[in-house]
């Protein structure tokens, strides 16, 4: 008796792409004096982090796009992949699963080290084929003031969730190819990488690692290179994509958008964040090439299912990029990006020494943002007391039904924006944010745009810094507002 394999694949993709542009045209203008630059200016935005944003919010947010109201329950494992990681010895992977209230049975793991760490990851799933696996691609790499990656680098994160129900792209072929071929490297203590020269990195690693490993990977599938539709390769030197493609005998119009103009190289996360974007549009039948770049190639050849159709992010990767906030103040960015150290006065002076024992007993509460709903009276409150709020009622905590605040339609009750306290961003913008379920929680609001803030704007939650203890280098995470529109 032959049995049928049980189908396993992609079941799910989001991205997120950090509302923050910066103009590339600003960055060239501050650099003309030293590189004698003259002509046109470069086009576009790159997108960077806010200074309260990193590898581990970016790769929650993107989590979320992906899982958005499934349940989360049946998750067995999270993989983080980042070459910016938040520590050097925590796992920023917990972080990630507390804040997104997976079962405390999963198990977690983090990886990186190299450019081709996402798709790496994301091929070993998928090769093993078991489980339901959420695997998150995070980063956000740092260019040193002037150089070429600086108008290039970006930053985002991608989501996929891995499993045998409802499968929308299937793994059909594969081939990984090592070669300790170094286009660039960062020190275990470096803040920034240092690149070889760009035609040496073009014309003997990208143009003969990667055809021979697609090829390989072609072969694996029994699939020939004129049926491919979308090739996904990610290469912070532009244009590579396509040169690569046509040595392979893949179609021009296959090659999938590199979506530089509005984002930027987001590292170990970009051929992932592309891919998702592929997805977005991808039909029934597709075959998708997806190859990573770094001490050799790895690459996937997936088919797209007829559930394709039926799966849609939250945002998508689009409509995160369209999510923009364009700023030309080029020192804002580099200030986010510990580039330049500001005088901020007294004020920044302040401990916040983060006390372990409290975070861990109140871990329930903080990293999922989770209320109390009174079994009582239905009053919801946050943070949860040991009795009901409501003075009419009091009844204990003990009959509190745990209710998260993420996802709950919220708008500004009261707000202010305040000057006088240090803030990284200033102003400060704190007020009373009223939840449609009737919680009602201070909250600070972060990324308010040029329209500033008034009563009644809608408002979305997003995990973010609540505060950085600069004495020993320790981020607090936890949930802040921010407005729908950019």
């Amino acid at each position: 008796m032959t049995r049928t394999p049980i189908p396993y694949g992609i079941t799910g993709y989001g991205g997120y792409v950090p509302r923050l542009r910066m103009q590339r045209a600003a960055i060239a203008d501050a650099h003309r004096w030293i590189s004698g630059a003259a002509g046109a200016s470069p086009k576009g935005e790159r997108a960077f982090c806010s200074w309260d944003e990193d590898s581990v919010t970016m790769a929650v947010e993107a989590a979320r796009d992906a899982l958005d109201q499934r349940q989360r329950i049946g998750i067995d494992a999270l993989t983080l992949a980042t070459t910016r990681p938040a520590f050097a010895d925590l796992q920023s992977a917990s972080i990630v699963a507390g804040a997104l209230e997976l079962p405390a049975s999963v198990r977690t793991l983090e990886i990186g080290q190299s450019q081709r760490a996402g798709v790496s990851g994301l091929l070993n799933h998928l090769l093993a084929a078991r489980e339901n696996v959420l695997f998150v691609a995070s980063d956000h790499p740092s260019a040193k003031p002037a150089s070429a990656q600086e108008l290039t680098y970006g930053a985002g994160a991608a989501a996929f969730t891995l499993g045998s129900e409802g499968v929308i792209a299937e793994l059909v072929g594969s081939a990984s190819e090592t070669a300790l071929f170094v286009d660039h490297f960062r020190a275990a203590d470096g803040k920034y990488d240092y690149y070889w020269e760009e035609r040496w990195i073009r014309d003997e690693g990208y143009a003969k690692i990667v055809p021979a490993a697609v090829k390989a990977a072609l072969d694996n599938a029994g699939v020939p290179a004129d049926a491919i539709a979308h090739f996904v390769f990610a290469a912070p030197l532009k244009g590579v994509g396509a040169t690569v493609a046509k040595r392979i005998g893949i179609a021009a119009d296959a090659v999938a958008d590199h979506l530089d103009e509005r984002c930027g190289h987001a590292g170990a996360a970009h051929p992932c964040l592309m891919l998702a974007a592929t997805l977005e549009r991808a039909k029934p039948g597709d075959l998708i090439v997806v190859a990573g770049f770094g001490q050799g190639c790895d690459v996937l050849v997936l088919k797209a299912t007829d559930n394709i159709a039926s799966f849609k992010p939250r945002r998508g990767v689009r409509q995160a990029i369209a999510d923009a906030q364009v700023h030309g103040d080029y020192l804002r960015m580099l200030s986010y990006d510990n580039a330049i150290d500001l005088e901020w006065g007294m004020r920044a002076e302040k401990q916040v020494k983060t006390a372990f024992t409290e975070q861990y007993r109140s871990a329930h509460q903080l990293g999922g943002f989770v209320a109390g709903k009174c079994g009582c009276c239905g009053t919801v409150q946050f943070p949860q007391l040991a009795y009901c709020v409501n003075a009419s009622c009091n009844a204990p905590a003990a009959q509190f039904e745990p209710t998260s605040l993420y996802d709950v339609s919220a708008q500004v009750l009261t707000m202010t924006a305040d000057w006088l306290s240090y803030h990284p961003a200033p102003p400060l913008y704190v007020g009373f944010v009223q939840f449609d379920n009737g919680a009602r929680v201070l909250m600070e609001v972060t990324d308010v745009g040029a329209a500033g803030l008034d009563v009644g704007t809608p408002l979305r939650m997003v995990f973010r810094i609540k505060d950085i203890d600069r004495a020993r280098n320790y981020p607090r995470y936890f949930w802040k507002a921010t407005p729908l529109a950019a």
